[in-house]
């Protein structure tokens, strides 16, 4: 197996964006926390434009990561006119850690209760990496009443496994492999994982920061979650999804190659969009900031 990370962080580019967040002077509505039907919390970040939103983003972050992952993102489309909606998943940032349920049908009614519990309608899914998943499951599961509109960002949809009819997938010994080392080595797997991640110049200060974002994780989620990103086939889930599309893929994404996720994903949803960044690595919302919230601009817009 390729020996890089899903790790994905939020912080780049923050420099190039700071003029606009410095002078935000935007209300955010306080933290709160959503009840799942299993009786976990999730912590919910809720911020808010001081008129009508133009539209709605609901963020997901990707593997071990929690919805601090989205911050440049979000600071920026809130002065935006939109609002920016983003939570931790369960055993992720400050979410409850319940010791079960990192299967797809689980984390996708926990993505259900966040949209229901906020009666969220109309709602961009802005999905990264593993989250494509959630994202994907929820819409075959849960209908798309709610939704707007869809962006996979360095997804790892739509399928990983070894299987006859996906014969470059990678095989369950491989993926056990990985789960043992990172049982007893996840600090130091990220060390030697991470570079990739980014582009050469990123300051020192976000690789430290996207770590600590990563280490604090529940060590049981980081473990089930990496099994059921590989193992699920999300083929069917995608084929299935009917509202607006857009992929968004780096050309240099080592943990999730465009030729098997990202172009295989747009291929399969039907009227997707897909969007290659020439040089951009898996962390894709951290190194190209700026492009992207470009991007989600006009998509959640339209």
């Amino acid at each position: 197996m390729d020996r890089r990370t899903f790790f994905t962080t939020s912080a780049f580019a923050a420099t190039a964006l700071a003029p606009a967040v410095a002078t935000a002077g935007q209300p955010a509505a306080p933290p709160r926390r959503v009840t799942t039907r299993d009786g976990v919390q999730l912590f919910v970040r809720d911020w808010r434009p001081d008129g009508p939103p133009r539209a709605t983003l609901l963020f997901l972050a990707g593997w071990t990561l929690p919805s601090d992952f989205w911050g440049v993102q979000m600071a920026d489309l809130v002065q935006r006119g939109f609002r920016c909606v983003a939570y931790d998943r369960r055993g992720h940032g400050q979410s409850s850690d319940p010791g079960g349920g990192y299967d797809y049908a689980q984390l996708s009614e926990d993505l259900a209760a966040v949209i229901d519990g906020l009666d969220l309608n109309g709602v961009t899914l802005v999905a990264h990496s593993m989250a494509g998943g959630e994202a994907a499951r929820y819409l075959a599961r849960r209908g798309q009443a709610r939704i707007a509109g869809l962006v996979l960002i360095g997804t790892t949809t739509p399928f990983r496994l070894h299987a006859d009819d996906n014969p470059t997938g990678l095989p369950p010994a491989a993926i056990e492999g990985l789960r043992r080392r990172l049982l007893l080595d996840f600090p130091g797997w990220i060390d030697e994982n991470a570079a990739a991640f980014f582009v050469a110049d990123t300051p020192p200060g976000t690789v430290e920061w996207g770590k600590r974002l990563m280490l604090a994780v529940s060590r049981q989620a980081m473990l089930d979650c990496i099994r059921a990103s590989i193992v699920t086939d999300f083929r069917p889930d995608l084929r299935a999804i009917k509202v607006p599309t857009l992929v968004v893929h780096g050309d240099r994404d080592a943990s999730a190659p465009l030729a098997v996720t990202g172009r295989a994903s747009a291929a399969l949803i039907p009227g997707a969009r897909l969007v290659v960044y020439e040089g951009a690595p898996h962390g894709l919302p951290l190194t190209h900031a700026a492009r992207l919230n470009d991007e989600l601009t006009a998509f959640a817009a339209a």
